[in-house]
Order: C-alpha cells, then structure tokens, then sequence
C-alpha cells in the first residue's frame, strides 16, 4: 500500500525493536496504524509516541495503590 511502511521499517527508523513496534501498534500509540493479517502497516509520516516511563523518579506501589518516593 502507498503511503505506509511495515513495522520493521519503522522500527529500523526510531531504533527501537520490532516487537516495540507492534506493541504500541497494539496498544493505539501509534496515530493510524492498521492490522492486516498478522503484519501492521504504519503509515510513513507517523510519529514516535512519547515515553510513556517514569521520568520523576517516583516508584509506583500498584500493590498498595499509592506513590513510594
């Protein structure tokens, strides 16, 4: 299809892996992906989505629901 490039292309581009790739396609991070088959095709002028880590240095306890600093 014109106008969009496999996750491999574009994992080769933001230098991340191929599996990163997929799982943000997965999760919607990526503006316009689509599946088809078991490829994803992304569009060529898509943009790499933010790190979504945590960058304050906080930890986050998820067992006791609150924020260990």
């Amino acid at each position: 299809m014109l106008g969009y490039v496999t996750a491999k292309e574009v994992a080769e581009k933001w230098e991340l892996s191929t599996r990163r790739i997929r799982i943000l396609c997965s999760e919607g991070r990526i503006e316009g992906a689509e599946k088809v088959g078991r490829d994803w095709l992304i569009p060529e002028d898509a943009k790499k989505p933010a790190d979504a880590r945590i960058t304050t240095g906080a930890y986050i306890n998820w067992r006791k629901g609150g924020v260990k600093e």
